[in-house]
């Protein structure tokens, strides 16, 4: 399959030294990385941590909740008024 890429001036002057370091062709050279690409996707993403509470308490430690505060939209309740 053909097709044209629009590479912009610096990177293909990288890609040809590059090419030309290795002794390979500049398509080579741009097809393994074509072949890498998928791979980094596949690599798990970090988990980002809450930096606070998720819901607040009087006693920090322990809270009792009720059915209609786990499941309100987080968005449209308030903490201190009645859900």
């Amino acid at each position: 399959m053909q097709t044209v890429l629009d590479v912009p001036d610096a990177k293909f002057s990288r890609l040809e030294a590059k090419a030309e370091n290795e002794g390979r062709a500049v398509l080579e050279i741009a097809l393994r990385g074509i072949d890498q690409e998928p791979a980094s996707e596949e690599a798990p993403k970090k988990v980002k941590r809450l930096a606070r509470p998720i819901m607040k308490s009087h006693a920090p430690g322990s809270i009792r909740l009720n059915s209609e505060q786990t499941c309100a939209p987080v968005g449209l309740r308030r903490w201190n008024s009645p859900v």
